[in-house]
C-alpha cells in the first residue's frame, strides 16, 4: 500500500507575525505502521532563535523557544495526544484525556529527530511509531492540529510566533479541538 502525503501550509496568529518567516509548511507522511512529519521553515534564519543541536532528551518547557508541535487525536474522541519537538533533538510528549485535562502519559522512547539549518531554511522531520503514538491510532481515522513556535530575536522585543493550521480564537491556543483540522483516514 503506499503511504498517504499531505503538504499543509502554516499560518502565523494574527496577533503574532513574524515577518522574517516567508513560510512554514507540514509535510505528513502516514505509513502503515508510522507518522512522519517534515517541517519546512523558510525566511531570514538570522533572525530568529533556533536551538542548536544537543544530546537528545524528553524536556518540558519546549515551547518557549522554537519548536514544532503536532496534537493527534482518533477522530470523535475527546483525548488527544500532543507533540514538541525541538531542533535540538529534544522532545516533549504528554496525554489528555479533553482539552487541557491532562493524565500520565506513558513513557516513550526518543522519536526520530533530524534538524537541518541553512541561511534561508530550518527543516526538522520527526518518525512517530506505533511505540509514541497512541494504541490503535494508525488504525482509525485521525484529526490532527500542526503548529509551531517561532522565536524571533530582532523585534521590539524577543518575542514568540504561533504558527498553525488554523487559529479558531482571538489568542494562539494550540489545544483547542476546532483547531485540529487535518484529517486522515484510517489505513485499511
Amino acid at each position: 500500500m503506499q503511504p498517504t502525503v499531505c503538504h499543509l501550509p502554516l499560518e502565523p496568529h494574527p496577533a503574532t507575525p513574524a515577518p522574517m518567516v516567508s513560510s512554514l509548511d507540514v509535510f505528513v507522511t502516514r505509513r502503515t505502521d508510522a507518522l512522519e512529519l517534515r517541517y519546512r521553515l523558510r525566511g531570514d534564519i538570522a533572525r530568529l532563535r533556533v536551538p542548536g543541536s544537543e544530546s537528545p532528551e524528553q524536556r518540558d518547557g519546549l515551547w518557549e523557544h522554537t519548536c514544532f508541535e503536532a496534537f493527534v487525536a482518533v477522530a470523535g474522541q475527546s483525548a488527544y495526544r500532543e507533540f514538541n519537538f525541538s531542533p535540538a533533538g529534544h522532545w516533549a510528549v504528554y496525554d489528555f484525556s479533553a482539552t487541557r485535562q491532562p493524565i500520565a502519559t506513558p513513557v516513550t522512547a526518543a522519536p526520530s529527530i533530524e534538524s537541518e539549518a541553512s541561511a534561508g531554511r530550518l527543516e526538522l522531520a520527526v518518525t512517530l511509531t506505533t511505540a509514541h503514538l497512541p494504541a490503535h491510532v494508525l488504525a482509525a481515522d485521525l484529526e490532527i492540529g500542526l503548529s509551531a513556535v517561532v522565536e524571533c530575536v530582532d523585534m521590539l522585543d524577543d518575542a514568540l510566533s504561533y504558527w498553525a493550521l488554523r487559529h479558531p480564537g482571538e489568542r494562539p491556543d494550540f489545544h483547542r479541538r476546532d483547531g485540529f483540522v487535518f484529517r486522515l483516514a484510517a489505513i485499511a
